[in-house]
């Protein structure tokens, strides 16, 4: 073939010999380059007076590169593929030399010969047009261009990327010709806003799935075992490499405008071939993305994913998880920039996902029909919300301090508590809507508090979210007051000391967990003057319950421990143990008849609690006792210790109801004990009584026992001895003493009676309380009567004026309308 083609070349030659001189100098030039015998290559001396030429007389360079196209064309036609690779090599290097204002028409000469090549079914010539192609890309114009197209290059370099070619090494040479041609299209136009836009979508939507196409089949290129010198070809590159080079390249000159089309495509191409199942190629391009494009735009991806996320709604539970499992991912790479400046509506969409998939599976329709087209699994559902949950963290881990304490009090809300006027779902549907809708917020709320680190508390936990959060806490169900119990310990955990009381234990020693101990800050003592009893008495509350089990009994220690740790001072420790010695009494007195099991873990948790304690104020008197109990309960009880009591078989006894009181911690020891050590016995003394709130729903009760004993102090107030004044004591130093220190008794006392009061209203019989409300209406009657007869009948007096009933003179009577009655008197 090729010798016949030059046979044809030397009679053409000879033919047009006599009238050689008649040829424009050009065409005489550009004929010279190519030899008789195309396998001789580029006549170059030739080919030098031709660029010598060009750049002389650039006026004659777009001429040059017609007739050279024009020859190119010919001869592929002729299948002369010696002389094509020859023409297109003159072509490169006068490219490459040529930089005057003429050269646009030269290049549409040079792409128009390039688009024949890649037209060719011949691999060889689209693999040399492509590289011709990838030379040009590579070229800096002088002058801009304002009607150049790519459009048929950008269709046909994304059609050689996706080649089908039957043997593997020519498939592969196509392949990766088709993506340096894509690779030059975009260099040669990103960065030109003259050229044509390369984001627009018709571009976009060849070029990304044409490169991901590449990506998905790196397996497939692997697969096979080359021989020695094609392995050597592939360590330097393979298609898998050169698509992802391509894409980082194409996606790190992505403006913020652009990145919504380069993003949309992979969406696409993941959805049409099912690749979000899976969701390991998935995750490996969006690593991709978020790794290349520049670092202020990484929210505009998250944007998008979440948009998808809901678009997808109602796909099946494995390609959401799969969509949420790459968000989750990209949140982490993104760190700060991830959520951008919509915190609030990232979560909001995560939590409406995760309500919709309960609704999932509640109903098992993605719709309101009775019968459902898909078949919705519940397992898959499940699997569904635990990544959104994981994913929640995920994102608020790269959120500042105080963003994350707004997407806690977000998520909060969020949570379904009929005691706060939430809307509640009634019916047995939606009581299981609503207990599955908290837990999953709880959840939620658990994977946001993780590893949150907080100086101030009264920040972490202002008053609007711990009032909710501990309402949860009372729920009957115990999967929710776990929940809410490993919430407060993430919270307060600020130096990692959790792992260390996992167990529940009565250590000898302390020291071997190498706690982290710092000085109560002053934040914190204004924390826990301000929420310490709330805390108790939800502690209190919650070791009450029956459904308890281990975990809730580790959770509870661990609670104590780390206030001890983190946030006690002198009056918290001392309430800390009132609060302990008052959980033994519950397991001691039993009202609430509690199982055995229940009991013996409220000793044991005591015991353990207490241990621990003593160690930590080390006072010597208070370590003995401990020690001691714990000594006779391992003689006589072991039952009542952690040891025996929270292992996977616990070794329990039939009874409690003869425990000797040696086993027992003692509140008065331990005043005793402490008190001579400088901590206050009379607080110590005193027995932890919960205060009363608004959660247990006795409001109304409450206001009762406050009107009786309001009107106990004003029958008090207003009975005649009241009025005879005592003399005036003499204030010395012990008075003042005296008094400072009998302030605390006395409060003690009166916040006793007050709940005496407010008790005998709540428990005792309704004959009784209107018993005694009768014989106190009566006793106020009589008074009144009393009074009434004085003032409207007034006894005479020697003297003309009147006494009162109690002592004070009057010079006249006083009108009955002109009286001042107390407020309870009025009706």
């Amino acid at each position: 073939m090729d010798c016949r083609a030059a046979a044809d070349h030397h009679v053409c030659n000879g033919v047009c010999g006599c009238c050689g001189a008649l040829r424009p100098r050009y065409k005489r030039l550009v004929d010279n380059i190519f030899p008789e015998d195309p396998e001789d290559g580029l006549v170059k001396t030739n080919m030098e007076k031709l660029t010598f030429y060009a750049l002389s007389a650039p006026e004659k360079l777009d001429r040059i590169g017609a007739y050279l196209s024009e020859r190119l064309i010919r001869d592929v036609g002729r299948h002369r593929y010696g002389y094509v690779c020859i023409a297109m090599e003159a072509l490169d290097q006068l490219l490459m030399a040529c930089h005057c204002q003429s050269i646009n028409l030269f290049v549409e000469s040079f792409l128009k010969m390039v688009a024949k090549l890649l037209e060719s079914e011949k691999p060889n010539l689209q693999i040399l047009g492509t590289n011709s192609f990838v030379k040009f890309a590579n070229i800096e114009e002088d002058t801009p261009s304002y009607h150049r197209s790519y459009d048929f290059f950008v269709s046909r370099f994304s059609e050689m990327c996706h080649s089908s070619h039957d043997e593997l090494e020519i498939r592969t040479k196509i392949r990766m010709s088709g993506i340096k041609g894509l690779q030059g299209v975009v260099r040669k136009t990103v960065n030109d806003e003259l050229q044509a836009n390369i984001w627009d979508p018709q571009h976009m939507d060849k070029i990304v799935p044409s490169l991901l196409f590449n990506l998905q089949h790196a397996e497939e290129a692997e697969s096979r075992s080359p021989s020695p010198l094609q392995a050597a070809e592939k360590e330097k590159e393979s298609p898998t490499e050169l698509a992802e080079r391509c894409l980082r390249e194409l996606l790190g000159r992505a403006a913020y405008g652009n990145i919504k089309n380069a993003i949309k495509p992979v969406l696409i191409h993941l959805d049409n071939h099912s690749l979000w199942e899976p969701k390991t190629f998935a995750i490996r391009c969006f690593k991709i993305i978020m790794y290349s494009i520049q670092p202020q735009h990484s929210h505009l991806v998250i944007q998008q994913l979440l948009g998808h996320l809901d678009a997808n709604s109602k796909s099946a539970a494995t390609v959401r998880a799969g969509i949420v499992e790459v968000l989750s991912e990209a949140a982490v790479i993104a760190a700060s920039g991830s959520v951008g400046p919509t915190v609030l509506e990232v979560f909001n969409t995560l939590l409406r996902q995760l309500r919709l998939s309960i609704d999932y599976e509640l109903t098992g329709s993605y719709d309101c029909a009775i019968v459902s087209t898909k078949i919705i699994k519940e397992h898959e559902e499940r699997m569904f919300q635990e990544a959104v949950i994981k994913t929640t963290g995920s994102f608020a881990s790269t959120l500042p301090t105080y963003q994350r304490s707004e997407v806690m009090l977000f998520i909060m809300s969020k949570v379904p508590l009929p005691s706060l006027h939430h809307a509640i779902d009634a019916g047995k549907a939606g009581e299981n809507r609503n207990r599955l809708t908290q837990i999953m917020l709880l959840k939620s709320l658990l994977q946001v508090s993780t590893g949150f680190q907080c100086s101030n508390m009264l920040t972490a936990l202002p008053s609007s979210f711990l009032d909710r959060l501990l309402s949860a806490a009372l729920m009957e169900d115990a999967d929710l007051r776990l929940f809410v119990l490993e919430i407060l310990i993430s919270f307060i955990d600020r130096h990692g000391n959790r792992p260390k009381f996992s167990t529940i234990s009565t250590i000898n020693d302390i020291s071997v967990l190498k706690l982290k101990v710092d000085k109560c800050s002053r934040q914190d003592t204004v924390f826990m003057k301000k929420h310490s009893q709330q805390l108790y008495r939800h502690i209190y509350l919650t070791s009450k319950e029956e459904s308890n089990v281990q975990p809730h009994y580790e959770a509870l220690y661990s609670m104590l421990a780390l206030i001890s740790i983190e946030l006690a001072n002198e009056e918290v420790v001392v309430d800390l143990i009132r609060l302990v010695l008052a959980v033994q009494e519950i397991a001691q007195i039993n009202e609430d008849n509690l199982p055995v099991y229940n009991r013996c873990a409220l000793y044991a948790l005591g015991a353990a609690y207490l241990n621990l304690i003593s160690q930590l104020t080390t006072v010597p008197a208070f370590c003995q006792h401990i020690h001691e109990v714990l000594e006779t309960r391992q003689k006589e009880a072991p039952y009542l210790l952690p040891e025996d009591v929270f292992v996977e078989t616990p070794r329990l006894t039939k009874s409690l109801d003869h425990l000797v009181p040696e086993v027992f911690f003692r509140q008065s020891k331990i005043s005793e004990v402490l008190g001579g050590s400088g901590y206050n016995s009379d607080r110590l003394s005193t027995p932890y009584i919960p205060q009363l709130t608004e959660e247990d729903r006795l409001s109304k009760r409450k206001s009762i026992g406050e009107t009786i004993s309001l009107q106990v102090e004003v029958e008090s107030r207003n009975s005649p001895e009241k009025e005879e004044r005592a003399p005036a004591e003499e204030i010395t130093y012990e008075t003042l003493k005296k008094a400072i220190v009998d302030s605390v008794a006395v409060e003690e006392q009166e916040r006793e009676r007050r709940r005496l009061v407010v008790e005998k209203f709540q428990k005792a019989p309704f004959e009784e309380i209107a018993a005694h409300c009768g014989a106190r209406a009566s006793l106020l009657q009589s008074k009144l009567n009393q009074i009434f007869e004085i003032t409207i009948r007034p006894p005479p007096s020697p003297s003309g004026t009147i006494t009162a009933a109690y002592g004070q003179p009057q010079n006249h009577s006083v009108p009955v309308y002109e009286m001042k009655f107390p407020d309870l008197c009025v009706y």
